[in-house]
């Protein structure tokens, strides 16, 4: 199900408010590309500062402009069990396909912790769950042992998004992990070291920008075509290095707004990039 390339979704902002006809253009242009799948509501849609109804607004104008033409997951992780439960479950409710799911930040709970926080979630809906491994945002690691163990465990949970940046550690991922249970790469410029030890695709934020390459990105590696695939990869490498000059989603709502697809209005605590990096032009890299 999680095999291809997954855009994390900016949310766009006019004026302090969901700019719908924005993020509709947004989600069209995405499916125009061949996009596989979207996520919204995750971090790069600025989920913690959106309130309980703008989430569910996102994530119901997400599943009504897809219209099935491409896969629809909400982030709807939390360091709250219950909360995280509870926002599942209106996902599902809203009509999306999956959920994902990053790990509890801030309590750093253990592996134990993990375990139980993962399967509670699981147990309470009968959406497919992508996991979110980002240890540099939550300060807590999701062990391989601890996905191997979800995944004997919970026939719902099928996927991680690995954001740890370590290849080895894909490696053993997929060295534990039955097939069908699939890695995807949450950072753009690693998916085709991911993909080349067995990642199958990418949940990225250059899509945003350029969905098109980015999904040829990972068509052509997982193809084989590793060459055709590496000239990608190189030719995109300083672009996906400079969408986190900033904090994200900083630097790709700027880019966007260069574009004229949308104001690259962030909330607090995130700010506007800084004017030494404005001289940077993403466009020209491209």
């Amino acid at each position: 199900m999680f095999r291809g390339t997954f855009t994390a979704l900016v949310t766009p902002f006019r004026d302090s408010s969901i700019d719908v006809s924005a993020f509709e253009e947004l989600i069209e242009a995405q499916i125009n590309a061949g996009i596989t799948g979207v996520v919204a509501v995750g971090t790069t849609g600025e989920s913690p500062t959106l309130s309980g109804d703008e989430r569910a607004q996102v994530i119901r104008l997400a599943v009504a402009r897809a219209n099935k033409r491409c896969l629809v997951l909400a982030g709807t992780g939390s360091n709250s069990t219950h909360h995280a439960i509870a926002e599942t479950r209106t996902g599902e409710k809203l009509g999306v396909d999956a959920a994902l799911l990053v790990a509890p930040y801030y309590n750093k709970p253990s592996q134990e912790g993990l375990f139980r926080h993962f399967k509670a979630i699981a147990d309470g809906t009968s959406l497919p769950i992508m996991l979110y491994n980002i240890p540099g945002r939550c300060s807590v690691d999701i062990l391989p042992e601890t996905v191997e163990r979800l995944a004997k465990e919970c026939r719902n949970i099928v996927s991680i998004k690995e954001a740890s940046g370590s290849v080895e550690r894909v490696g053993e991922l997929r060295r534990r992990l039955p097939e069908a249970f699939t890695i995807l790469s949450g950072d753009d410029s690693l998916t085709l070291p991911f993909m080349a030890v067995g990642a199958a695709g990418v949940v990225s934020v250059a899509s945003n920008l350029f969905p098109s390459e980015v999904c040829a990105l990972v068509r052509t590696c997982g193809a084989g075509d590793l060459k055709a695939a590496e000239r990608l990869h190189r030719k995109f490498l300083p672009l996906f290095k400079d969408l986190f000059i900033e904090p994200n989603p900083v630097p790709v709502k700027t880019a966007l707004g260069w574009r004229g697809a949308m104001s690259p209005e962030v909330r607090l605590p995130l700010v506007e990039m800084s004017e030494a990096n404005h001289l940077e032009d993403f466009e020209s890299k491209r």
